[in-house]
């Protein structure tokens, strides 16, 4: 499973919206990004408006085509452009993907593997 963790920069007098248009998104979008391979997706922001978001996907790409494939994703995309500052794109294919450096469930599984060879770190 493939982790994604990305970056957008909500504009700061709509921080306060976009929060409410996340507390209830759309059930057909809902049903879209889990039909197209988005699981465990969450969003967290900042009080300044950085938002982070996170979700794991066998595969990016094709995650990404599905939901470019459908209408709904379309139409909230569209929605939501506006809430974001130096955006140029759709939010799904304009956000800044951030490069994981630590992972602890990787490192235990390496560590558990040397303790069973008997190696040291």
């Amino acid at each position: 499973m493939q982790r994604v963790c990305f970056q957008l920069q909500v504009k700061p007098d709509r921080m306060a919206e976009y929060t409410v248009r996340h507390a209830a998104v759309w059930p057909q979008m809902l049903t879209a990004l889990a039909a197209s391979g988005w699981h465990n997706y969450s969003l967290f922001m900042r009080e300044d408006g950085m938002l982070i978001g996170y979700f794991e996907t066998e595969d990016l790409a094709a995650a990404q085509a599905a939901m470019n494939a459908t209408d709904i994703n379309a139409r909230w995309q569209a929605q939501m452009a506006e809430y974001f500052i130096d955006l140029e794109v759709p939010p799904d294919a304009g956000f800044l993907q951030l490069t994981e450096v630590f992972n602890l469930d990787a490192q235990l599984t390496a560590l558990a593997a040397q303790d069973s060879t008997g190696e040291t770190p």
